[in-house]
């Protein structure tokens, strides 16, 4: 894994450092992430004022279960060497639908067919999920 340091030595756009408590770089740091990591349709949720569960509910898809590991592993890790927080992670082994707990920030991983069924987006009153492609 390249350290910001090194990012910025390459000319890469390094992820905002969080510091301490602060949510905003903690949501941010997660976003750039999922979008370096290719993640698919990625939505945030606020919740501050809606429930005491986090200030901001993220979903993302990705394109396989093997996709949606790779998410859910590197986002965990970044997590913890940039923000210094532990992250609880449920439903790795599946990877159909894993859920990353970071405090302020919880991080809902589907693959596209398991969003559109359980469509959290629509739960929240966010709107609906993306559609998903028709097999062929």
């Amino acid at each position: 894994m390249i350290s910001a340091t090194q990012d910025a030595a390459n000319g890469a756009a390094s992820a905002p450092k969080p510091s301490g408590d602060n949510v905003d770089a903690l949501h941010a740091l997660i976003l750039h992430q999922l979008d370096e990591d290719q993640a698919q349709e990625t939505i945030s949720i606020p919740l501050a004022g809606k429930s005491s569960i986090a200030d901001h509910m993220v979903i993302a898809s990705g394109r396989s279960t093997r996709h949606v590991s790779a998410i859910a592993e590197k986002l965990a890790q970044r997590i913890k060497q940039e923000a210094g927080r532990q992250v609880r992670v449920e439903g790795l082994p599946n990877a159909d639908w894993v859920l990353l707990d970071a405090g302020d920030v919880i991080v809902h991983l589907f693959r596209p067919e398991v969003r559109s069924f359980y469509n959290l987006e629509r739960m929240w009153s966010f709107g609906d999920a993306p559609p998903v492609a028709a097999a062929n």
